[in-house]
Parts: structure tokens; sequence; C-alpha cells
């Protein structure tokens, strides 16, 4: 990691603010191609990209039995079982309690509005596959689409591993495909004979999966573009082996996942390094990436340390508590040196899916809320309707609406 402070921290900061997902154009003209011919031949192209790519072996069926579901349930261990019932009991209370109400009230007399909510039909869950197995993931996507009362789930993954099989088992998801990457992304976004199209995507991936999912958006709704990892830890006076515990966690995610560590104190700065030198000496991953992406921001006081975080809009923040009030951008919070990102990865509850790429200055993670639709009402009586007619009438004759504004005089003789 590199220690950085004035005209250095400043640099590493504008270029963090300009990070975005300008990696997505050195795969689009490939990913185009792949949803372009699932998108017009179906299964052939799904099948024949999947073998190449997914680890689908010639006769295998694309979706994932019930037999092979109920498999993978008994094949995990005992200890899997009861983790797996511990996080998502956990992340169905948060999504409940997510949950936006239905509403009506008079804003006039005799002018009632309110406010519908209703789930989505269909929804398809991306669980990536790579290089470690997420059943946390399947979690963190499935279960706020059940707690919104969504009807049909389906969930893609490559190379699905035994314990994500297990997961949608025990979370009853009867639709699961061995498929992954930009096609089944295309998949879902646009139907095949095995693969039915949904309403919305959500999920993380690589940069093809990502690249396939902006490139659909138009088609399909989706949660939001999400790239590689990344923590912000901002501490002045905090435990440095749990600090450098926590940048060396989400290091070794992937090579291009990016730890930061913002502080006051040049004495701390200097433990955190010498920790996390020493921390991932013995993870290859943590350590490539730490070198490549990780810095050590100095800054001149608490609230200019709040400026560098929030000008970064990191996915996930840890902060000391008198600090909370200044975070205005990040995707989830952590509070204090107990609350680990790591917990919130598995089992605090509020979800994992989070934005990325400095898109947490305009949104937060995904939640029950991406899965359910609030439709507004409103419901006038004669005499409401008197109310608001001459503001109606005038409003409609100034835009050159005259249609609009003989509706309102249709029902009100004085409009």
């Amino acid at each position: 990691m590199r220690v950085l402070r004035g005209k250095g921290a400043e640099a590493f900061i504008r270029k963090l603010e300009n990070r975005g997902t300008a990696g997505l154009a050195t795969v689009d003209a490939r990913v185009r191609r792949i949803v372009n011919d699932v998108r017009k031949n179906g299964d052939p192209s799904l099948r024949r990209y999947a073998e190449k790519w997914d680890g689908l072996a010639r006769n295998q069926a694309l979706r994932v039995s019930q037999a092979e579901l109920q498999e993978a349930w008994v094949s995990t261990s005992q200890q899997f079982r009861q983790a797996l019932k511990v996080a998502a009991a956990n992340i169905r209370q948060y999504c409940e309690w997510q949950k936006p109400q239905e509403w009506r009230r008079n804003i006039l007399p005799e002018l009632e509005v309110g406010q519908l909510v209703r789930p989505l039909r269909s929804a398809g869950c991306y669980v990536p596959g790579g290089r470690y197995p997420l059943p946390s993931t399947l979690l963190m996507t499935a279960i706020p689409a059940q707690v919104a009362g969504v009807e049909q789930i389906r969930v893609v993954s490559p190379r699905p591993a035994a314990q994500t099989l297990a997961a949608a088992h025990f979370l009853g998801i009867n639709e699961f495909y061995r498929i992954g990457g930009a096609q089944g992304i295309a998949a879902l976004a646009y139907g095949t004979k095995t693969v039915p199209r949904v309403d919305k995507i959500v999920g993380p991936g690589n940069l093809f999966v990502t690249a396939a999912k902006r490139q659909v958006a138009f088609d399909c709704s989706i949660d939001f573009l999400a790239g590689p990892t990344e923590v912000v830890i901002v501490s002045h006076k905090g435990d440095a082996r749990f600090i450098a515990a926590d940048l060396v966690a989400q290091a070794e995610h992937d090579l291009e996942a990016c730890s930061v560590f913002i502080t006051t104190s040049k004495n701390l700065a200097a433990e955190v390094l010498w920790e996390v030198e020493t921390r991932s000496a013995l993870n290859p991953i943590a350590q490539a990436s730490l070198k490549k992406h990780g810095s050590i921001l100095v800054a001149e006081s608490r609230e200019h340390a709040m400026v560098f975080a929030n000008r970064i809009a990191p996915e996930h923040i840890t902060v000391d508590q008198e600090d909370v009030s200044m975070v205005s951008n990040a995707g989830s919070i952590f509070i204090g040196g107990y609350s680990p990102q790591a917990a919130g990865d598995y089992a605090t509850g509020p979800n994992h899916v989070l934005p990325t790429g400095g898109m947490a200055r305009f949104r937060g993670g995904l939640s029950v809320q991406d899965f359910l639709k609030a439709i507004s009402m409103q419901h006038l009586s004669r005499r409401g309707l008197e109310a608001i007619a001459p503001a109606v009438v005038t409003l409609a004759e100034a835009e050159g609406l005259k249609a609009h504004a003989e509706s309102i005089r249709a029902r009100c003789a004085h409009a």
C-alpha cells in the first residue's frame, strides 16, 4: 500500500472520482455479439456458450433439477445449513423492515391520493461462479425478491457450487440454470425456450456480466452496474489490527479491489501499513490487489478525512460513531471496530449487493424496494375536482393542450 498526503492524496481522490465503469469499453463489442446471438437464436446459442465457458457438459440440462438441488442440500454440513438459516433470518427481517407502505390521504376535502405497492412479476438473480462459490449472494438477491412477493424467481450461475445449489433448495428456488456471463444475462432479458424472460435482473458479476446488463437495460430493468469491490475505512484512533484485517479481507475478493484507509494520525497510518503487509503476506490475491490499488491517505483534519471519503463514494465504509453524521455517499456503513464488513457480507441483514464505481453518490444497495413498484393513486369526487379545476384548466391552456382543459370543463360547468 502507498501512504499519500497533500497533493498526492488529492490526485488519488480525483482519479477515484472518475473510476466509473470505463473498463466496460474493452468488452462491449464482444458482449454485444453474444447478447444479440442469444436474443436471435435462443437455446442453441445459449448452450454453445455455456459449454464453452460455463462448464456445461454436452448432454447436461441447462436447468438444474429439483433432485440435484435436494442432493446438494443433503451433501452440505449441518454447520453450513445452520449458518444459512441464521443469515437468511436476519436478511429476511431486514427486508421486512425495508418494505414501503401503502397509504391513502386527503390532500384536499374529497380529493384523495395514495400509494399502492405491487411486486414485480418475475426477477432474475445472477450469482457469480468464479474464484469463490457465493451462496451468500443467492441469499442477498433472492430473499428481497421473496419478501417483496415476486412470484417467479430465476437464478443463473455458471459452474454452481454445491453450497450455492443447497442455498437455492433452502430458499425454495425451483428455477436454477447453470449458465453465466453475457449469455446468461441475455437469456434472462430476452428469454429462450428453456429460460423465460424476467422483468428485472439483479446481482454482481464480472466485466462481461456488467457490460451485458448495461446493454439490455432498455429492454429489461436492472439493479445497477457493479464493479470490483471497494472499502474505505476512516479512523483516527482505532485498532490497527482490525483496520488491516478489513482491508485485507476486501482485497482478497479481486485483483482489482480497491482498499483505502483514511486517517489524521501518522502513527496509526504506519501501524496499519505494517499490519497490512504482515496479514497479506500469505494471501497472494490480497497482496497483489493492495499493491495495485491500496492506499493510506493522511488527512489534515477529521472533517477533511470525511470529505475524502464522500468524494470516493465507496461501496463499504467503516467509520467511528462520531463520524456517522458526516457520511453522505456510501453503499453501506459499518460503525466502530467490532463491525467488520465481513459480517455484513454474510449475516447482519443489510444487503451486500452494493453500488461501486462511485454510484453510491446517487443510490444505495439492493433492497426489497428494487422488487416493488410504488403506484400512485388519485380519487376525486365532483366537489374535489371543482376545487382544483381552475388551476388545471389554466395550466392546460398555458401549455396549449385544449382537450385537457375540455376534459375538466365537461365535468365542471363553471371551470
